[in-house]
């Protein structure tokens, strides 16, 4: 349960990115992370705290609800 969450969420990361034009480096500069570590939240390997989760949710101009919501 709480991978297929992790998956979800990395998928919906990359599709706000995307559909702002950011690459995977642009975000992780705009957050002060590593592309590593932006990489690995994407495809699940890594688990972000909630701060960064609001982290991220800001730099992509959305809100934490949105990047967990699940169809």
């Amino acid at each position: 349960m709480h991978n297929e969450f992790y998956k979800q969420l990395g998928h919906n990361i990359k599709q706000k990115r995307k559909q702002l034009g950011l690459t995977q480096q642009q975000l992780a500069d705009k957050m002060n992370i590593s592309l590593n570590f932006m990489g690995k939240i994407e495809v699940a390997f890594s688990k972000p705290s909630l701060d960064t989760l609001i982290e991220l949710a800001n730099a992509l101009e959305t809100s934490v609800s949105d990047l967990t919501k699940f169809n």
